[in-house]
């Protein structure tokens, strides 16, 4: 009697354990697919001509763009100078005692570049990435643009342009080639990032 119990007990066990380890499985094959989407999105350069070029802000120093923001900058001013699009859309606010904001910062980068004043839009309200596009959308309306090319740097870009449609932007993608994110350690931590806030815009979108 006591033999057959302890024998059903093992199997119902190892029964949960083969599922745990199912399961485990499943939500490792999930990640590994959610990473590797980032990862592709962010690798593919959709540019074509539109109307706009926005680029998302980024960190500055002073009147300076940090690394980071400094390629988006030189990237959206390299498209703008193939003519794929008639204006550029800087965006980004004031940081925590910042005296200039990220599009201000931006602006005065393009000009040294050539790039003309009437070819500039900024925004300085923002502070986040969804921001960053609802200030631009508001830009695009206000001077009857239609369709943008959004550049940031190839982690983040599955994110913008998902927040990009949920916005009604018709969007295209061309991540920075340039990104300071280059060695491992700060890649990984980038993709780690993205993949969180990819699940937390799921299950906000779910509610």
């Amino acid at each position: 009697m006591g033999a057959g119990v302890n024998a059903r007990a093992k199997r119902k066990r190892k029964g949960f354990l083969g599922w745990a380890w199912r399961l485990l499985l499943l939500l490792l094959l999930w990640l590994t697919g959610v990473a590797a989407y980032i990862v592709w999105v962010g690798e593919r350069d959709q540019a074509a001509p539109s109307d706009a070029i926005i680029v998302l802000g980024a960190a500055a120093y002073d009147r300076n763009p940090s690394p980071v923001f400094k390629e988006r900058i030189r990237h959206g001013i390299d498209l703008y100078k193939r003519g794929l699009a008639p204006r550029l859309i800087f965006t980004g606010g004031f940081g925590n005692g910042a005296p200039y904001s990220e599009s201000q910062v931006a602006r005065r980068f393009a000009l040294k570049q050539g790039v003309p004043a009437q070819a500039i839009l900024i925004e300085s309200r923002s502070r986040t990435t969804r921001q960053n596009l609802q200030e631009a959308r508001a830009l695009m309306e206000a001077n009857h643009l239609r369709r943008a090319i959004i550049v940031s740097d190839p982690l983040h870009m599955a994110r913008a342009l998902r927040l990009a449609r949920e916005l009604g932007i018709d969007a295209l993608g061309s991540s920075t080639p340039t990104s300071r994110f280059r060695s491992f350690a700060t890649r990984k931590r980038f993709l780690l990032q993205e993949v969180y806030f990819f699940h937390r815009d799921l299950l906000l979108e779910s509610r």
